[in-house]
């Protein structure tokens, strides 16, 4: 094993105890940070890497993304941009053209989409199925995924398929459908919304999955007030993703929970929903995340940079405050968070932060000021991505 020193880093935002170091350095090896803190201090290595006075942040952890589809819904959004409301059945036109590719066609998008990813900046992904809905449809996109993602989720609860009986689809995702995906997925997430699927039916999905050993996310309380975020944290979920609309009991529940609420501020910009109530989640002792929920009709981007200058110029964070959402708080609702000593809740290296035993996996920007971010919207913002030490992506 070599190890490796990286300087030129103007400052490094840890997002740990150690805060903001400003000259500072990083040492790697065998994938995982060994040392951190001021240039000056910096112990010998065996190779080193210039950063060019830029800052440093870890890699974004975006832990909702939707990367396993075909077809485009452009017109949908264009209509939806002329005045029309959002509604959750547009899912069903991804459906078809999802059916319809064939697994080199997927594979191609989907590795595109993850390189589009690294290129903001983004190293660590969950994604899900859910746009093919049918069981060798919903077990070839669990396969692909798998096979390039590091967390995977099980979405065959997204809509009823135009046509089907919601009961019996149900029995379907709870049945055969959730036998062909269970040795690929890590988790299982239902659309507990008006238009997809009620309470009942959501928590009968959940409890399917939990009981083949699977983690529980939930989409919720995105088009209303709902019934999602109680269902997530009465069965443990680790995160509830959108929570648009939340009651002052939401709101507590989250607060007194260890389930994540997840905004998804471009899916709220591209639906014209309100944005997430993120400042009042914060103020109230919730875990929050930001995620980009890469997705064909409502969040067509992998920009955790622009997520996270939209958390900050709109949904009243602080940089800190949304950098630790879009990199900490997304490996929290993967459990992927530093529980101690840079290892996660299952003692694999952490992802989201810069400490001695976590993952090497570090965003490096085109500027040295990571306010910038915000300060400057709209601008090329990441330079390199690296992933376990290695570059993964360097724009120019």
């Amino acid at each position: 094993m070599t190890s490796t020193l990286f300087t030129g880093i103007s400052e490094a935002r840890t997002v740990s105890e150690a805060g903001t170091i400003r000259d500072a350095a990083i040492v790697v090896e065998d994938g995982v940070v060994q040392w951190v803190g001021p240039r000056t201090h910096a112990p010998a290595a065996d190779n080193a890497v210039d950063l060019q006075d830029k800052a440093v942040l870890p890699g974004w952890v975006d832990s909702h993304t939707h990367m396993v589809f075909a077809g485009s819904r452009a017109a949908e959004f264009e209509s939806r941009m002329a005045g029309e409301d959002y509604q959750a059945g547009g899912i069903a036109v991804t459906m078809e053209a999802t059916r319809a590719a064939g697994l080199g066609q997927l594979e191609k998008l989907l590795r595109d989409r993850i390189r589009g990813a690294h290129a903001g900046g983004t190293t660590s992904l969950e994604t899900k199925t859910g746009y093919g809905l049918d069981v060798p449809s919903e077990q070839m996109a669990a396969k692909l995924a798998a096979e390039y993602v590091g967390d995977v989720t099980f979405l065959g609860a997204h809509l009823v398929p135009p046509g089907a009986n919601a009961e019996e689809y149900v029995d379907l995702v709870v049945g055969d459908m959730l036998n062909a995906v269970v040795d690929y997925v890590d988790w299982i997430d239902v659309f507990c919304e008006r238009g997809a699927f009620d309470e009942e039916q959501s928590r009968r999905v959940l409890k399917a999955g939990q009981e083949r050993g699977l983690g529980l996310r939930v989409h919720g309380n995105q088009l209303g007030e709902g019934p999602g975020v109680q269902l997530a944290v009465e069965l443990g979920a680790a995160s509830v993703d959108h929570v648009n609309y939340v009651t002052d009991a939401d709101v507590e529940a989250l607060a007194s929970s260890d389930t994540v609420a997840t905004l998804l501020p471009a899916c709220d910009l591209s639906t014209r929903q309100p944005l997430a109530p993120a400042r009042r989640l914060i103020d109230a002792g919730a875990h929050i995340a930001i995620a980009s929920n890469l997705n064909p009709g409502t969040s067509n981007t992998s920009s955790m940079n622009f997520c996270v200058g939209t958390a900050v110029l709109q949904q009243y964070l602080s940089l800190d405050e949304a950098i630790h959402a879009a990199t900490s708080g997304g490996a929290r609702a993967l459990l992927r968070h530093d529980v101690g000593g840079g290892r996660d809740p299952r003692g694999r290296p952490a992802k989201g932060t810069i400490v001695p035993g976590a993952a090497a996996d570090f965003h490096v920007l085109t500027t040295p000021q990571a306010i910038d971010l915000a300060f400057r919207p709209g601008m090329p913002m990441t330079w390199r991505a690296y992933v376990a030490g290695e570059l993964v992506h360097e724009n120019g």
